[in-house]
């Protein structure tokens, strides 16, 4: 299992991630939330070319990412999930909430220590939000973001399968809960149950800190509310919210090279007021 796994991760993350990409795309021309306020090619072109960036460094710095940590450390009988009896289903199903807690307690820290938060801000500082927004990273982050995972994965002993269900997962409903799509609001009840939306996610783009400060999770809704981060809808509603910070707000933030030097810009390099939150 684990070599089939291991020779068929990159076409079935490839492919999940086209397939959401595709999906996601026809529905918001179908059925926008809001008017966007910036040229879509201008954006999609850039934070595309971000993705591309993005993978090819983890490519280069994690020749075998957090997969190859849960093949070895299967192979050799490492972490809390080997040591304990448990039915393979259960390993994988415990393997796949504890790395989306991991994975919401990182984002808190990304907002909470400063020097974190400059990594972090890029993702913020898109002026839209759209499915594009769902794979905005800085390389950086995502490095950081990697190492932590393949610790835990170690660490846990988390089985090749739940590491891959996880991985498939979180890049599908990052796009989904950025995605520009609106949902009626009884169905949008329901889902935020099981599945974090992205009327749910909107407030956590918003330009008022303490709705950037809410709504942490990506794939699960259930540690928002039970670590009380959890803020239901933006006091200016979604059309009237506004995307973003503060400290980037001119288009020509969107391409490339600047995406990229953002964590080594101070405000008044961006030509924008002392308001970032380190100050």
């Amino acid at each position: 299992m684990a070599d089939f796994i291991m020779s068929h991760e990159a076409p079935i993350r490839l492919g999940f991630f086209l397939g959401i990409l595709v999906l996601m795309a026809l529905w918001e021309l179908a059925a926008p939330r809001r008017a966007l306020t910036v040229s879509k090619a201008l954006r999609w072109g850039n934070n595309l070319a971000l993705v591309v960036c993005n993978s090819l460094v983890l490519r280069l710095v994690f020749p075998v990412a957090a997969l190859g940590v849960a093949v070895r450390a299967e192979a050799s009988g490492w972490g809390l999930l080997h040591s304990l009896p448990l039915p393979g289903w259960l390993a994988v199903l415990l393997a796949v909430l504890l790395l989306d807690l991991l994975i919401y307690g990182q984002h808190v820290l990304m907002h909470k220590v400063p020097v974190l938060w400059r990594l972090h801000r890029m993702h913020h500082a898109d002026l839209d939000f759209d499915v594009t927004t769902g794979a905005r990273f800085h390389p950086l982050e995502i490095v950081l973001s990697m190492a932590i995972k393949m610790g835990a994965v170690l660490a846990l002993g988390a089985p090749p399968l739940g590491v891959l269900i996880f991985e498939v997962l979180l890049n599908v409903t990052s796009m989904f809960n950025h995605g520009n799509v609106r949902i009626p609001q009884g169905a949008d009840r329901l889902l935020r149950l099981l599945l974090v939306t992205p009327d749910m996610h909107r407030v956590h783009h918003s330009l008022v800190r303490a709705e950037t400060d809410s709504n942490y999770g990506f794939n699960l809704p259930w540690w928002d509310r039970l670590f009380g981060t959890y803020r239901p809808q933006p006091a200016a509603g979604h059309e009237g919210m506004t995307i973003g910070i503060a400290q980037f707000r001119e288009p020509r933030e969107l391409w490339l090279p600047r995406l990229l030097t953002q964590p080594f810009m101070n405000p008044a390099q961006a030509g924008a007021p002392d308001t970032d939150r380190e100050g």
